[in-house]
């Protein structure tokens, strides 16, 4: 175990200023490299204690920037037009990327390590992904997933389209055994 000591909030780790205690990996490959962390040593710690003002006066900036971009934002809602089975099941899925493409179209300037997926989205209709603008602020984003952008329309505004689709198939299926029942009654 590697005790470091945190120069941002990290999710489930702390807060700026924390010695915490983690594994070697978690260390050497995530936190030192992206300057979330430096190690805890004698030297460290004296230069954290020295810039700390500085280092939370611009962390403060930040955040503050990221709530502001956050309420401009607020109700951002993409579309992805992504093809898909009959029964809304993607072919293939929506990655981080293309919400963070998605994003930059609408204005959004992002980079797919802030789209926060907890699952992968797979099937069509609207989802909520979160969007961390800063490690304490985070956006919610609807995604509309849809087949076509007249899909994309109705399920904006709520329309249930399973159900849409459900009476169509009865209507076919009805016109289907009228059209039978006309064969089976002409061969007689």
């Amino acid at each position: 175990m590697i005790e470091v000591i945190l120069m941002q909030r990290v999710d489930k780790l702390g807060q700026m200023g924390d010695r915490v205690t983690v594994r070697p990996g978690y260390a050497r490959n995530f936190l030192l490299p992206q300057g979330k962390a430096i190690r805890a040593n004698a030297a460290n710690l004296a230069r954290f204690e020295s810039e700390r003002a500085q280092l939370e006066a611009q962390n403060l900036k930040r955040r503050e920037e990221a709530e502001r971009i956050a309420e401009r934002m607020d109700g951002l809602s993409v579309v992805l037009i992504r093809q898909a089975g009959e029964g809304g099941n993607l072919y293939g899925s929506v990655t981080p990327r293309d919400i963070a493409d998605a994003c930059a179209n609408a204005g959004l300037t992002v980079d797919r390590q802030q789209v926060l997926l907890d699952q992968p989205i797979k099937l069509t209709g609207l989802h909520t992904v979160r969007v961390a603008l800063h490690p304490e602020v985070e956006l919610p984003v609807t995604v509309n997933v849809a087949r076509t952008s007249e899909e994309a329309d109705k399920q904006a505004r709520g329309e249930d389209l399973r159900a849409e689709q459900e009476a169509e198939d009865e209507s076919l299926e009805a016109e289907l055994a009228a059209e039978l029942s006309e064969l089976g009654a002409a061969s007689e």
